[in-house]
């Protein structure tokens, strides 16, 4: 029973020391999945903090499990996209270790929108759920159904770093 009350107490420790976005040059890394409609893939992201509740950051995807019909090559699979995110949790006054952000992003394949969550067990270690959606596509007369992977609604989940 000591052991337990132990392992908890650290725990929470830990738990009431992390800290969601801390603001200026703040870095976040995340890696998790890309889950799209035929195809499934890999994200991996970096956001730096430019003040308070702002960031800009790079995010990069490659889509490995594509149906066959969509023949895809290398330029249909890859898509990476610069970001603008606006950190509201200290703003809505949300738990110190909960990040909601809205954010814009231009990418190889449109212009667009996302809306993200993070939430640290830790200082250096968390979960993240984000939502990806093109508000203008560069092309919208190409047909090859290729075309769709990263120029469509994607959900990113998986897990967030502090560095």
């Amino acid at each position: 029973m000591k052991k337990l009350i132990v392992l908890l107490s650290i725990l929470s420790v830990s738990f009431a020391n992390a800290q969601a976005f801390k603001g200026n040059t703040d870095n976040k890394l995340q890696i998790g999945a890309n889950l799209q409609d035929a195809a499934t893939g890999i994200n991996v992201s970096f956001d730096y903090g430019l003040g308070e509740n702002i960031s800009v950051g790079v995010s990069g995807a490659y889509a490995l499990g594509i149906k066959e019909e969509l023949d895809a090559d290398f330029g249909d699979r890859f898509d990476i996209k610069g970001r603008f995110n606006a950190h509201l949790g200290s703003v809505l006054n949300i738990d110190e270790n909960f990040d909601l952000y809205p954010g814009l992003n231009l990418s190889l394949k449109n212009f667009g929108g996302h809306v993200g969550a993070r939430y640290f067990f830790s200082e250096g270690f968390g979960i993240f759920a984000e939502t990806v959606f093109p508000l203008a596509k560069y092309d919208s007369n190409i047909t090859n159904p290729a075309h769709d992977i990263h120029n469509q609604f994607v959900v990113n989940i998986g897990a967030t770093f502090s560095l």
